[in-house]
């Protein structure tokens, strides 16, 4: 037996791997449970959702036949398009300022995004709510021409958004060589040539990964929505939050299962993203929380 596998066999019988692996089952069970109750109960076919009654496929039939689900359910979907939109080229553009054009003001505008950061949502939904009544105009109720509702979701979810993927921007970049950068411009290439044939390809996948992340970020915001959205435009968060003042029925459940696919296959589709452009795992889960990341395999 080699020496190799001599250690990993005394590492596996050390009882403090033991106990960390024990405990780490423990964690990922006290996370997880919950919601894997609710993908239980969105098969209950009752008609409360906390009393089981039969195993039936009928609360996600009621789910996509209730007119009132549906909108909630679209409306989360375009608000969270809109969002991520927004998110994507504010916070790309903020993301390469940062990493291409450090100085005096990079610490300054790195307190702002950590603020953003750290805020509670009751302070960002009540600020908002305040400034939408105060400037009017598209964000107010007299406007006909846009969907002021939805206006008011994008604005509101891509506050947050945007200093994620500002993030994540900033930390691709600053993990790989400016070299190629350089050897363009050397090449007499014009800077918005070398941003679109060298630059953005190396921050693709960051610019992808926080357009997803983005996306599934305000699928599940609801203190601001609660607060900024209106009678034509109410996001899926919102009429579940006002489901509770009456008996939750099990479509809720249901619509909810679906929106956590919904979400596993946008957060699945942030790693290949990721993976395929040549981070690592390590360096992938760097880059999503923000810091710089170790430069990609060449």
């Amino acid at each position: 037996m080699s020496a190799a596998v001599t250690t990993r066999v005394r590492e596996r019988r050390d009882p403090v791997n033991l106990l960390l692996g024990i405990w780490g089952v423990v964690v990922f069970v006290f996370l997880f449970l919950p919601i894997l109750m609710i993908v239980i109960y969105s098969f209950n076919d009752g008609r409360a959702l906390v009393v089981w009654n039969e195993f039936g496929l009928r609360p996600y039939a009621a789910a996509v036949d209730n007119p009132t689900i549906r909108n909630a359910i679209f409306t989360s979907i375009r608000a969270a398009l809109g969002a991520a939109l927004i998110a994507t080229v504010c916070g790309s553009l903020a993301g390469i300022a940062l990493a291409r054009r450090p100085g005096k003001w990079t610490i300054g505008f790195l307190a702002l995004l950590f603020l953003v950061l750290v805020t509670p949502e009751i302070v960002d939904a009540i600020s908002l709510l305040i400034w939408y009544v105060r400037i009017g105009g598209p964000f107010g109720p007299d406007n006909d021409i846009l969907n002021y509702g939805l206006f008011r979701l994008w604005v509101a979810h891509s506050i947050f958004a945007t200093a994620v993927v500002t993030l994540i921007v900033r930390a691709r970049l600053a993990g790989l060589d400016e070299a190629l950068e350089e050897a363009s411009a050397d090449l007499y290439a014009a800077p918005a040539q070398t941003f679109r044939r060298i630059t953005l390809p190396l921050m693709m996948p960051a610019v992808l990964a926080g357009a997803l992340l983005a996306f599934s970020l305000s699928l599940d915001n609801t203190i601001i929505s609660s607060f900024v959205s209106t009678a034509n435009a109410s996001p899926w968060p919102v009429y579940v939050l006002s489901s509770l003042r009456s008996i939750l029925r099990p479509e809720i459940a249901a619509m909810s299962t679906l929106v956590l696919l919904l979400t596993l296959f946008a957060l699945t589709l942030v790693a290949v993203v990721l993976r395929r452009g040549g981070a690592s795992g390590e360096e992938a889960a760097a880059m999503i929380a923000g810091v710089e990341a170790a430069p990609a395999a060449q």
